[in-house]
C-alpha cells in the first residue's frame, strides 16, 4: 500500500503488482504535505498541522476525530517510536508525543534558541549512544539536533526516551534546504515479491507480510483488545472453582 499526498488528499493505491497499480481511495485531506507510516496508523501534515489516520484496515482508513495537532506551517514528518518530528517552518522542529496515537501532543516547539527558523524536512537516526535529528532548515541550509546523549539524558538506553534536543552542528547550503534522504535502516531488505535481498544481522529472516502481521493482532477481522477493567464475574467464578476443588475429599482408594 503506498500513501500519496496530492492536492485532494491522501491517495491510497495498491502497489502489490508494481506493473498494475490500483486505486483504493482517497482520504479527504486538502492540501496533504507529507505521511508516515507507524504500525497501525498513517500520520499526515498539511496547512493545519498533524493529523492521525487510523490504516488497521489499509483499503478503509479513518481520520481519527479530534487526533489533530495544530502547526502553522507543517512540512515532512519523522516518526520514531512514541514521538512524531515534524518540520515546522519558522516554528522550528515540533515534537510531537505519539505513545497514544489517537490523541497527539506537543511535547517540545524546538528553534535552538533562534537557530532554527525556516524547517522543511527532518530526518532521525542514531549514532552509538546518542539519537539524531538532522534538520533541512531551508534557507539557513544543515542543522544537525542531538536528541538524547548519556549526559543530557541519564535514561537514554530506554525504549523511547525523552529528547532533549540540542543544536550541535550546521552547514550553510548553496540553495536552500528542502529535503534529506533517509538512513539505511539496520533490519532486512527484500524486494517487491517479498523474497530476501539483504541482511543485516539476521540471517534468513524477513520482515513479515501484512496478513502474517494481522494475525498478531486481528480476530475475525476485528482487532484484539483488552481492558482496564477486571472482570469480576469471570475472576469469582475461577476463584469459586479453585476453592471447591480444593476443598473437595481426596478420593478413597
Amino acid at each position: 500500500i503506498f500513501y500519496i499526498t496530492t492536492d485532494a488528499g491522501v491517495v491510497v493505491m495498491d502497489m502489490d503488482d508494481p506493473l498494475k497499480p490500483k486505486l483504493v481511495t482517497t482520504i479527504p485531506m486538502p492540501g496533504a504535505r507529507a505521511t508516515a507510516l507507524q504500525f497501525r496508523y498513517l500520520f499526515v501534515t498539511d496547512g493545519r498541522g498533524l493529523h492521525a489516520v487510523n490504516v488497521t484496515d489499509p483499503r478503509n482508513p479513518q481520520h481519527v476525530a479530534g487526533a489533530d495537532v495544530p502547526l502553522a506551517d507543517a512540512h515532512k514528518i519523522y516518526l520514531a517510536r512514541t514521538f512524531a518530528y515534524v518540520a515546522a517552518g519558522k516554528d522550528g522542529l515540533a515534537i510531537i508525543d505519539i505513545e497514544k496515537p489517537e490523541k497527539p501532543k506537543v511535547f517540545q516547539m524546538f528553534t535552538g534558541d533562534g537557530k532554527i527558523t525556516d524547517a522543511r524536512d527532518v530526518i532521525v537516526g542514531t549514532t552509538n549512544a546518542s539519537l539524531f535529528a538532522y534538520v533541512a532548515d531551508g534557507v539557513n541550509g544543515l542543522k544537525v539536533v542531538q536528541l538524547t546523549s548519556p549526559e543530557r539524558q541519564p535514561n537514554f538506553y530506554g525504549f523511547s526516551p525523552d529528547p532533549n534536543p540540542e543544536v550541535i552542528a550546521w552547514w550553510p547550503t548553496k540553495w536552500p534546504a528542502l529535503a534529506l534522504s533517509k538512513g539505511l535502516d539496520r533490519d532486512r531488505g527484500v524486494d517487491e515479491t517479498g523474497h530476501q535481498i539483504a541482511v543485516f544481522g539476521r540471517l534468513g529472516s524477513r520482515p513479515m507480510t501484512l496478513q502474517e502481521q494481522q494475525m498478531l493482532y486481528m480476530k475475525d477481522g476485528k482487532l484484539w483488545g483488552v481492558t482496564d477493567q477486571v472482570k469480576m464475574d469471570d475472576f469469582l467464578r475461577g476463584e469459586i472453582k479453585r476453592k471447591l476443588e480444593f476443598e473437595r475429599p481426596a478420593a478413597k482408594h
